[in-house]
């Protein structure tokens, strides 16, 4: 039961590639390779995860501590207080929209006599 393919005779059996005769040293080499990238991409990984939560652990105190500036604000202003930050804010506030203000008057006052050049 010999088949003819081509000019050559081949043998039934099997079918597929044979595997090829590897270099045993070179594929353990290859094997130890690829472990220590293994080892190396999982260090990276697990020092990003620790930065990541570092970072996210600093974010929760700052925000933390924010709220409780606002609670010792909103305790105060219960008992009648004004903290002198929300002072300064309301201040700052008011002096901004009148300099926001003055400005877009100039402005206008520009444009219009602009428009009625001809």
């Amino acid at each position: 039961h010999f088949q003819v393919v081509g000019g050559k005779v081949k043998k039934p059996g099997k079918r597929g590639r044979k595997p090829a005769k590897i270099d045993l040293k070179a594929k353990l080499e290859r094997s130890r390779q690829s472990a220590r990238e293994c080892r190396a991409r999982k260090k990276l990984r697990y020092q990003y995860l620790e930065e990541l939560v570092s970072s996210r652990e600093r974010a929760i105190c700052a925000l933390r501590e924010e709220l409780e500036m606002y609670k010792q604000w909103c305790m105060a202003m219960d008992q009648g207080k004004i903290p002198s930050e929300i002072k300064a804010l309301l201040t700052g506030e008011e002096q901004g929209k009148a300099q926001q203000n003055s400005t877009k008057l100039a402005k206008a006052g520009k444009t219009e006599t602009n428009s009625s050049n001809p």
